[in-house]
């Protein structure tokens, strides 16, 4: 036996009103609604973190730092990044933007096949953005992808420091990871302790 199950389209008026009552979020994909699921502590650490040293490093700029709870618009897409750097002085409009710099996504098991593939591509679509920043939560490791290197993926590890090139800010990979007990964190600070 055969079963279907009917999908409910909405338009994205219908989608963009109803996440202003909402109490969860919502991303929303060709018409369809996907609850988000809540974040581990590293991940709201990473997220923190990475947001209040952009944040901190973009302070005196036109640039503006989300974390979160601001929408990307891409085509009939709306997603909510970890954390987004907008440089436009533009206002778009009081709940998403188009026009992003830098997106960061902190991966997890359930997160990172979309974060790698329907966001990585409809992301690079958007022609202000500049770097894809894809940072694990369960290991140290993170990715980036930048559009003056043809989307080419570099990672970066612990002892490593990564470029944010499109705001001129290094950051290291233990800064980005400041207060985050994954088992490769833990034993970076353990082999570090041995050699002091």
């Amino acid at each position: 036996m055969n079963l279907k199950y009917a999908v409910n389209y909405i338009s994205e008026d219908e989608y963009l009103d109803g996440e202003e009552i909402s109490e969860i979020k919502h991303e929303y994909i060709d018409g369809e609604v996907w609850a988000m699921a809540g974040a581990s502590h590293a991940h709201n650490q990473i997220s923190h973190t990475v947001s209040r040293l952009l944040g901190n490093h973009l302070d005196d700029t036109r640039c503006r730092v989300y974390s979160s709870d601001m929408k990307i618009k891409v085509e009939d897409k709306f997603f909510y990044p970890d954390v987004l750097v907008f440089c436009n002085d533009v206002n778009e409009g009081d709940y998403f933007i188009t026009t992003p710099l830098i997106i960061v996504e902190v991966l997890s098991k359930n997160t990172r096949k979309i974060d790698q593939t329907i966001k990585m591509a409809a992301y690079k679509t958007l022609p202000s953005l500049q770097e894809y920043v894809l940072i694990e939560q369960d290991f140290a490791e993170v990715e980036v992808c930048r559009r003056n290197n043809n989307w080419i993926s570099e990672r970066y590890f612990l002892g490593d420091d990564v470029t944010f090139e499109s705001i001129g800010l290094t950051l290291s990979i233990e800064a980005i990871y400041h207060r985050v007990q994954n088992e490769d964190v833990l034993e970076f600070l353990q082999a570090q302790s041995q050699e002091a």
